[in-house]
């Protein structure tokens, strides 16, 4: 059996990443890391890389993600959410269709300032510990994409819930406070669940309480099963200069494509120039 993979997590509300991804990782034996932080308040798809797939978090950080978000119109917090302390209401809640009219102008890639609590480095030092000190934050806009926002309805008295797909290191909190500024108010976020992370579905994820050391492998999805890369397969004279870290030559178009040996799945080969070289070793 296979021990080098994911497993797609339906991660619990109140419980965080790094929480979820120290279980994996008692249950498995094997280093394990996830694929994109998941907030504490926030439930859904949490992949977590277990093994040598952990180095492949550079090929995943940025793929699609979905999600699904309440926004509390006429609210404000620190925190941009509802997990603050304080949270002031009675600003001006706008109509689904005044919601529904700036939705466009938040679609493509957009300057996107994030939280002041979040988890963005200032100095070496999390903005989110700065902001507990009562610390003014200084942070930079950054570009992200927006794949599309859909306005699903009312979710409650003052609120609605949101689809959005968009690209990673995208702040959801941060679309609620700049969606609800378009409209010439406040916003914060009361609920989020990532519905999809690139090629894992929330509909394929797995509890976390439904884990345990008899069965996890039950549920590791091979990494090759990730990517839509091309395929190469060598033979056994190449794949064992490969395997030494030597380069072979081979006829194909410059690219990263998904390398096969004699006995399987190898890893993440590279061509350039004529020469192709096993960039990343996943078995």
């Amino acid at each position: 059996m296979f021990s080098s993979g994911f497993i797609n997590v339906n991660k619990p509300e109140g419980l965080s990443s790094a929480a979820v991804v120290s279980k994996i990782k008692r249950l498995t034996g094997l280093a394990c890391g996830h694929m994109g932080t998941l907030d504490p308040m926030a439930s859904g798809v949490l992949p977590v890389a277990v093994g040598n797939a952990t180095r492949l978090f550079d090929y995943l950080l940025n793929k699609e993600k979905v999600y699904r978000a309440v926004f509390l119109f006429g609210a404000d917090s620190a925190t941009l959410d509802a997990t603050a302390k304080e949270i002031s209401e009675g600003y001006y809640v706008p109509s689904q269709e005044e919601i529904s009219s700036v939705l466009r102008s938040f679609v493509g890639e957009i300057d996107q300032m994030p939280p002041q609590f979040s988890a963005k480095s200032v100095n070496g030092v999390r903005a989110y510990k700065l902001a507990r000190q009562g610390k003014e934050v200084s942070l930079n806009t950054k570009k992200v994409k927006i794949y599309s926002i859909d306005l699903l309805g009312q979710a409650g008295k003052d609120s609605y819930t949101l689809r959005i797909a968009c690209g990673g290191g995208t702040y959801i909190r941060s679309l609620a406070r700049d969606i609800a500024k378009a409209c010439g108010t406040k916003a914060i976020m009361t609920s989020l669940v990532r519905e999809k992370s690139g090629c894992f579905c929330l509909k394929d994820s797995v509890k976390l309480s439904e884990l345990n050391t008899e069965n996890w492998q039950d549920y590791l999805v091979p990494a090759d099963e990730v990517f839509d890369f091309p395929i190469i397969v060598v033979g056994q004279d190449e794949s064992r200069k490969l395997r030494n870290g030597l380069s072979v030559s081979y006829d194909e178009s410059d690219g990263e494509f998904k390398l096969y040996f004699e006995d399987g799945f190898y890893g993440i080969g590279e061509v350039a120039s004529g020469k192709l070289r096993a960039k990343v070793k996943l078995v």
